[in-house]
């Protein structure tokens, strides 16, 4: 396995020449002699005297820190004076304004020092939350290897984290597990790829992708709107039945949140788990729409329906937004919540209860966009937002039909009499003050996929360009003062 050292992935990111390092020599060598005797033999092997290699430089034009870890100088262990070094790299990032990248590259805390190396992580991370709470982008790629108390610190606390592919990167070191309970620690289990299944990293990137990445992030997160494009809703409609609204969002052909993100959006890092895991019924993303920048999550109908996981992912993209002071767009589109004993241990109710009051108290702007199927609590999650567009065939209920049909009538015949009956339709909830807007289907979003997600790109655009010049203060007493009036007179 390919290891990457700091020096390398400095020049492999930023722009030529543009480096400027921050570092001052390390304090006073140590009292024991042999770990001077280490440290002089680990300055001689890698030529930098210290694991840790930090400064600034740009990435096409735009100033970046960064802090690269050596792993060639004592296993890019952190002690004292590395931790120093980073603590006081991110404080700077922080004064100056700038994107932090970090890269880990380790074996973890430093055991020539000790504990004293290990309570090192606190003040790194301290630093780390800091920057964070500024607002200032914190990006985040591990390098083969990273283990131990790095990357339980420092290490797994970036708004985006990616990895390089085949990385070894987990909590407990192999040698450690094998020495400690007598059998090899399961073999893919600490590899970026598998972490990246299960949700615990965004992505897998090899070195010669990096600054692409890296660019398409900041363009998102750094760059300033473009302007808004006219919106495409519809003043006037046709009057289709419920019943054929909800057929149609039913259809497999139907665009989702996926297509939206792949050919109604640019700048596009996808955040999100791509596994078999249930959270990646939910899709996570930085992305511009016709030059707006946003965080887009959206549920995916097509993976299934949705649970506490999926949930729990959603709030990652509220809190992302909120930490990197991103405007919000919510994509609605589920056939319902998870049924099961195992959604009912693991806190569904409270995960649709944490999102709603999560997304309708969100400080930056948000904009609900109702795609298709909107069943069911967790489409309520998604809904409160400062603007609400739905797609011409789009509905939400606190059931299918079919399920209030049972409810009501206990068969299931009743359904197209019930959708009618409550309302569920986009025009519906239009006159009823939930849906601010509707984009057209001409006729069937299915028959014209990519004109329709295209279409739909551009009533975002517009709603982001809208809700984000309004002072933070008059939009969310809006947003509250909305909510509170929904269905009275």
């Amino acid at each position: 396995m390919e290891r990457i050292g700091a020096l390398q992935l400095i020049d492999a990111v930023l722009d030529a020449g543009s480096f400027a390092g921050w570092d001052t020599p390390p304090p006073a060598e140590p009292d024991d002699l042999d770990y001077r005797a280490e440290l002089a033999e680990a300055r001689a092997k890698t030529g930098l005297d210290e694991a840790v290699v930090t400064g600034e430089g740009t990435v096409h034009g735009r100033p970046v820190a960064v802090i690269a870890c050596e792993f060639g100088f004592l296993a890019g262990s952190i002690g004292v004076a590395a931790a120093e070094r980073i603590t006081a790299a991110v404080e700077h990032a922080t004064r100056r304004r700038l994107p932090l990248l970090a890269s880990p590259c380790s074996g973890g805390t430093r055991m020539q020092e000790g504990t004293v190396a290990f309570l090192q992580m606190v003040k790194i991370t301290a630093a780390v939350e800091a920057h964070k709470r500024a607002h200032l982008p914190y990006l985040v790629y591990l390098r083969h290897p990273t283990t131990g108390g790095v990357f339980a610190s420092w290490g797994s606390l970036g708004h985006v984290t990616i990895a390089q592919p085949g990385a070894l990167v987990g909590f407990l070191g192999p040698r450690v597990y094998e020495h400690l309970y007598g059998e090899k620690f399961p073999s893919g289990v600490q590899v970026a790829e598998n972490l990246q299944a299960h949700g615990v990293i965004d992505g897998v990137v090899p070195l010669r992708w990096l600054r692409r990445t890296l660019e398409r992030a900041l363009k998102v997160i750094v760059d300033a709107p473009l302007p808004a494009p006219a919106s495409p809703v519809a003043a006037e409609l046709d009057d289709v039945p419920a019943w054929d609204s909800v057929l149609a969002t039913r259809r497999p052909e139907r665009p989702g949140a996926g297509m939206l993100l792949r050919h109604g959006a640019t700048e596009r890092v996808l955040l999100s788990a791509t596994g078999d895991t249930e959270a990646a019924t939910t899709l996570l993303a930085l992305a511009r729409f016709s030059g707006q920048p946003a965080v887009l999550l959206g549920q995916r109908r097509v993976r299934g329906l949705t649970g506490p996981a999926a949930l729990r992912e959603a709030r990652r993209g509220m809190a992302l937004a909120a930490g990197l002071r991103l405007p919000l767009v919510l994509v609605i589109d589920t056939p319902g919540p998870t049924l099961s004993v195992d959604a009912e241990q693991d806190g569904l109710a409270g995960e649709i209860a944490f999102c709603l009051a999560d997304l309708v108290l969100l400080p930056v702007p948000t904009v609900s966009v109702l795609l298709g199927q909107g069943s069911g609590g967790p489409a309520l999650a998604m809904v409160p937002a400062d603007r609400v567009l739905a797609a011409q065939h789009g509905w939400l209920a606190p059931l299918p039909p079919e399920g209030a049909s049972a409810i009501v009538y206990r068969d299931t015949e009743h359904a197209p009499e019930l959708a009618q009956q409550q309302g569920v339709r986009a025009t519906d909830l239009l006159a009823a003050g939930i849906v601010d807007a509707i984009v057209p289907e001409r006729p069937d979003a299915a028959d014209e996929p990519i004109d329709f997600v295209k279409r739909l790109s551009r009533a975002v655009a517009a709603e982001l360009a809208a809700v984000r010049v309004r002072p933070e203060q008059e939009r969310m007493a809006s947003r509250l003062r909305r909510y509170r009036r929904i269905g009275l007179r």
